[in-house]
């Protein structure tokens, strides 16, 4: 790295990361990767990181884009890169920080991974259901599908939530909303 003293900003910015925010060391090791390649981006434009201003971080964002690099991997790099930044801040290395004004690419939601009909029906027909435990787990996976609860809907249900004659359970779900 050719910039002076980044060698030792960049250790001083890990040894902040580790003992300051507590962090593990994966996080750690994904957040000096992060700075790594904004370093390498300054080194390539020839500037300083003391003078680094917002319009330099947006093309650094645009690199980002440029060289295919997914929308939440660019999240998680410009969240180090404001780590670095505002541990730069903290330090008085710089006397305002660039990188307020980058905004993370939006993310969608995710949706969950679901089983398929024929990987459910395996699942349920599974059980040896000479057991008690193996009826009851069955009962369990069986009410989880049908209904299409999250696991922490199904350990909350109370006995008088069931309804077994008119064939239909409540639910609370987030929220306290009842369905």
């Amino acid at each position: 790295m050719a910039l002076v003293g980044t060698d030792n900003l960049l250790k001083r910015f890990s040894r902040y990361l580790r003992l300051e925010r507590g962090l593990s060391e994966n996080t750690i090791a994904g957040y000096m990767s992060d700075v790594e390649k904004l370093v390498d981006f300054i080194d390539s434009e020839n500037l300083d990181w003391r003078t680094v201003t917002g319009a330099d971080l947006h093309q650094f964002v645009a690199t980002l884009q440029d060289l295919g690099i997914g929308a939440r991997s660019q999240a998680r790099i410009i969240s180090g890169i404001k780590s670095f930044f505002n541990f730069l801040r903290m330090e008085k290395c710089i006397d305002t920080n660039p990188s307020e004004l980058i905004e993370t690419p939006k993310l969608g939601m995710k949706l969950p991974d679901v089983l398929t009909v024929e990987e459910v029906d395996e699942l349920v027909n599974s059980f040896d259901l000479s057991k008690p435990e193996e009826r009851r787990n069955r009962a369990i996976v069986e009410t989880l599908y049908s209904c299409g609860l999250r696991v922490s809907e199904l350990v909350g249900l109370r006995m008088s939530n069931l309804y077994f004659n008119d064939g239909y359970i409540i639910v609370e779900g987030k929220g306290k909303k009842q369905r």
